[in-house]
């Protein structure tokens, strides 16, 4: 296995990009490509570059730019430079495309797009790969056709016509492309609109990036990105290409199959630490370890242990993980995080028990902050208990047993190991077992059967509520 250090040379400032596209929102895919860039920048004490490519006119928009960036505050992936945007570097485009036309590693070609098709259509008919065959490109001693009237040419990229593309992949290993397998790429379109791969390549010249790590979808792109990275004489970055994410169905998880916001994430009730650690598991590992901060991470990551094959999305490994930073996370802030959730479900907060108490109690179980919304809600609402299960759990010796709970409840302090002591002392004297009276004392105070242990329930709902709301039915 490659050493990391064959990534890094000595002097070398480490410079990592994540250069999305806005014509949507950030998915899991996205999120976890610009965690893998931001890492490695962090683990060399390099800079970690926002780049958005809105060069796509029609599908760029300024809400989808701003669900990138909302994604990216959430996960607390800071970028160090940034965000640029390629539509307002188009003088620097126009400018480099120019002197490649003086140098001659670019040219202008008058072929209309059907006329493309059209030699396309001829060599899928041969049995041939379809690609531009070169009608306008020039060469010693070879005539051009005469220039169409009033027709705007495209720009193309001189591609070499022999020999290799190869490339030492981060992640997939050595990659080799034979040149005769690119045609000449359209690096600016009649309106003299640079496309993706040209502005790509410029952008990452003039950032000065040293490893591009992205989708494995982009593979088919790098060898022509090198190309003209080469024709510029441009310093190549180092390239790893990230297998893609696949949904619990098997297909490859993307804006348009089963992907979902990150920002929905939130909005159900997910830690952006978990998220993190999850994605960092997804495609790289450091030995058995499973949980771990993101300090760690940026310390034990490197590209070597990246994997060749597609991860798999696992919603319940997620919810697992979530379940975990819930329980390590301050109560305070679960609470503030809870809060809106409760009050959408109608909680009557004012006069209740302090929340970040009740979270206390309940964030064991949750596997998400709803969840503890959900949970919590049983000590801001008004009980209403099922009459068929007050008829079978309200009993004439639990009724009894109630009476002198309530008889005995003014004088004793009102906290958990008192509560516990009196109920305690209760059912000895009545002889009963604790589900004989905690069930009842449940189901009158709260309106449910199930709740947390019932004297750290009726310590957090306090000894008035408590009081008034045995005595709705048991006088």
């Amino acid at each position: 296995m490659r050493a990391i250090t064959s990534l890094i040379t000595p002097h070398m400032t480490v410079r990592t990009r994540f250069a999305p596209s806005p014509t949507g929102y950030l998915h899991l895919g996205g999120a976890r490509t610009a965690l893998f860039s931001w890492a490695y920048a962090r683990r060399f004490k390099g800079k970690f570059i926002l780049r958005i490519e809105d060069t796509d006119l029609e599908r760029s928009t300024p809400e989808a730019v701003q669900a990138i960036i909302d994604g990216m505050q959430w996960l607390g992936l800071q970028h160090d430079e940034g965000p640029f945007y390629q539509m307002q570097h188009m003088d620097r485009y126009r400018a480099v495309i120019a002197q490649m036309l003086t140098d001659g590693t670019a040219y202008h070609c008058y072929a209309s797009p059907e006329e493309v098709e059209a030699m396309r259509e001829r060599q899928r008919a041969a049995g041939e790969k379809p690609r531009y065959d070169g009608t306008w490109r020039p060469e010693a001693g070879k005539s051009l056709p005469a220039i169409p009237a009033g027709r705007q040419p495209v720009v193309r990229f001189r591609n070499p016509l022999d020999g290799d593309v190869t490339w030492n992949d981060a992640v997939k290993g050595s990659i080799t492309i034979s040149n005769r397998e690119l045609d000449d790429l359209v690096i600016a379109r009649p309106d003299g609109t640079p496309t993706y791969n040209f502005c790509v390549v410029v952008d990452d010249w003039d950032m000065c990036i040293t490893h591009v790590i992205r989708g494995d979808d982009h593979v088919n792109n790098t060898p022509r990105q090198i190309n003209i990275l080469k024709a510029l004489g441009a310093t190549l970055p180092v390239y790893g290409h990230v297998p893609m994410i696949l949904g619990s169905d098997g297909e490859k998880l993307s804006k348009r199959h089963g992907a979902v916001s990150v920002m929905e994430y939130p909005a159900q009730g997910y830690l952006p630490e978990a998220m993190l650690n999850y994605l960092a598991r997804l495609g790289w590992s450091h030995g058995d370890e499973e949980v771990f901060s993101m300090d760690q991470f940026c310390e034990w990551f490197d590209l070597d242990n990246l994997t060749k094959s597609p991860a798999q999305f696992n919603p319940e490994k997620l919810a697992w993980l979530n379940n975990h930073y819930i329980k390590l996370a301050d109560n305070t802030r679960l609470a503030a995080l809870a809060m809106p959730e409760l009050e959408r479900d109608g909680a009557q907060l004012a006069g209740g028990p302090d929340l970040s108490a009740v979270i206390a109690v309940l964030k064991d179980r949750a596997n998400t902050v709803n969840e503890l919304a959900d949970a919590a809600m049983l000590f801001y609402r008004q009980p209403q208990p099922d009459p068929a299960l007050l008829t079978q759990h309200l009993t004439d010796p639990a009724r009894a047993a109630l009476k002198q709970f309530v008889a005995a409840a003014p004088a004793i302090d009102w906290t958990k190991e008192a509560i516990a002591s009196l109920i305690k002392q209760v059912l000895s004297d009545h002889q009963m077992k604790m589900p004989q009276l905690a069930m009842p004392l449940r189901l009158l105070v709260t309106g449910q059967l199930q709740t947390p242990a019932v004297d750290v329930v009726l310590t957090l709902l306090g000894r008035n509520v408590v009081l008034d709301r045995i005595a709705q039915h048991v006088s």
